[in-house]
């Protein structure tokens, strides 16, 4: 049976790093006899950031109030992630970035079959590593150490390609009422919001599969 998972998703989402573990750990678990495929779809979490990125301390001091409370829920993130495997370093990340690009890249990777491989290694840059992912330079040096070559990503961020795909994520996202992420499509079907344990997957890919 074949099960197609949408991935509704930012890359500077810690809980869609944290979902993105959960899922792969469902799908593990749901066993090698289903053919399963997952897409990854743009969101981006503040459309507001300009695209040079903005610095965190500020960003996140005016988002919650003061820089303190910005801490206090780094750290709830820091103990759920490594529960997951995840290694989060805030205290790295000097940057906010805009994700736009690194969206980009992402739909490019899927045309060359790279796609997760370079969804992991944005997510990894930026909250283990602390790189500046609004970067160029460091955008297609991540993403050509994933599988994807360098040239076709230069020529791919030097023009608009790609932008109309984020367009129609949007439309994608208002048609399932996405207002956070991480948001999953499962067979085109049923929905799941939040970063789920494996379980909830489990149940969600079982009752997919047995509709379909």
């Amino acid at each position: 049976m074949k099960l197609l998972i949408d991935v509704i998703s930012d890359v500077i989402c810690p809980r869609c790093y944290i979902g993105k573990r959960r899922l792969e750990k469902a799908i593990a678990a749901f066993g090698s006899h289903h053919v399963v495929k997952v897409h990854w779809y743009p969101f981006q979490v503040d459309l507001a950031v300009p695209i040079e990125g903005i610095s965190r301390k500020e960003y996140r001091t005016q988002k919650f109030g003061s820089w303190k409370r910005s801490l206090r829920l780094d750290a709830k993130r820091v103990a759920v992630g490594k529960s997951e495997g995840i290694d989060f370093a805030f205290d790295k990340i000097e940057r906010t970035p805009n994700t736009v690009d690194a969206h980009r890249l992402i739909w490019l990777a899927d045309q060359h079959g790279c796609q997760d491989a370079v969804v992991e290694a944005l997510f990894r840059a930026y909250f283990t590593e602390g790189r500046n992912i609004s970067d160029r330079e460091t955008l297609i040096a991540v993403v050509t150490e994933s599988g994807l070559d360098q040239k076709v990503a230069e020529t791919m961020l030097s023009s608009n390609e790609g932008m109309d795909v984020i367009e129609e994520a949007g439309e994608l996202s208002q048609r399932h009422g996405v207002t956070g992420v991480p948001f999953f499509i499962i067979n085109n079907s049923l929905t799941l919001s939040g970063a789920q344990e494996p379980d909830t997957f489990l149940d969600a890919f079982r009752q997919a599969i047995s509709v379909s």
